[in-house]
């Protein structure tokens, strides 16, 4: 039975690694998703597909690795946990702050959370953990400025996580129910 997905591409046009997103909806038809979509520029892929999550991660990061001669790593996630990832939210918004969601596998949000916990914080920086999902808010114009951002540029956890601001993950809940 059809399930709808979203994948979340770690490290799409950032850094040299340039990726027109009609050519990526093309790599997810080209290996069996159905009603495929993108969510922005940021790699975020909307589709169908019977298999499961593993099953489909495997077979898309080996097809996109394939077609754009990179190491792809990419998240999936179920509508239900797009739910929970916008339910679980322990931060209120403010304009003068970002929230950010990390999207892991395999319990990494505890690492994330024990690394965040040992480096000095900006003013109004701040991380919790809701249900297996890793939230930071950070105050808007320091994101890249404090050292728990340079912790998430290294390169040794690029297939750990990646996250999303707030705003993209309710786009992204928002396509998956139209």
């Amino acid at each position: 039975m059809d399930k709808i997905y979203c994948a979340f591409l770690r490290g799409v046009n950032v850094k040299g690694t340039n990726m027109k997103m009609s050519e990526v909806i093309s790599v997810f038809e080209n290996s069996g998703m159905r009603n495929t979509a993108s969510v922005l520029a940021s790699g975020n892929i909307v589709f169908f597909s019977d298999l499961q999550k593993d099953i489909l991660r495997k077979k898309l990061e080996k097809a996109m690795s394939e077609y754009f001669s990179y190491d792809a790593f990419l998240f999936i996630k179920s509508a239900e946990k797009i739910q929970q990832m916008l339910d679980s939210n322990p931060f209120i918004p403010d304009e003068n702050s970002h929230i950010y969601v990390f999207i892991t596998e395999n319990g990494f949000e505890v690492e994330l959370l024990n690394r965040f916990t040992t480096v000095k914080k900006s003013v109004n920086e701040k991380a919790k953990i809701v249900n297996n999902i890793f939230y930071w808010q950070v105050s808007k114009g320091s994101t890249l400025d404090g050292e728990f951002s340079k912790i998430l540029g290294q390169k040794s956890l690029k297939n750990k996580f990646t996250s999303r601001n707030i705003n993209t993950i309710e786009k992204v809940w928002k396509k998956m129910n139209v």
